[in-house]
């Protein structure tokens, strides 16, 4: 009789579903099409998934759109957060929440 360890499973991670990635995607399109956004990056960590937003490559992110699922019962799961560490807007609705960065974009275009 061998007493074997109990199966190896890696920590589960966080990241965005294929819905969610689809309206941050559109987003970011419609902002490069303007030539104010440039490039973009992608983190899943075990509490949290991160889509970073880059003017230029070599820059601090000017934006942070952050999903913490923990945080859904709370404040909400997603948050925008701005080059500062300032929230600028936090909420379970990512559409919603993404109403932030949609209202640069239109000021963009009344210019």
């Amino acid at each position: 009789m061998s007493i074997e360890p109990p199966p190896f499973h890696a920590p589960p991670q966080v990241a965005f579903h294929r819905t969610e990635l689809g309206l941050i995607l559109g987003l970011y399109g419609r902002m490069v099409a303007a030539g104010e956004w440039r490039d973009y990056g992608i983190s899943t960590l075990r509490d949290s998934a991160v889509f970073s937003i880059f003017r230029r490559t070599a820059e601090n992110p000017l934006y942070r759109i952050e999903k913490y699922p923990r945080l859904r019962l709370r404040q909400g799961q997603y948050a925008v957060i701005g080059m500062d560490g300032r929230v600028l807007k936090r909420g379970n609705d990512l559409k919603a929440v993404l109403q932030v960065l949609e209202r640069k974009l239109i000021r963009l275009v009344d210019k």
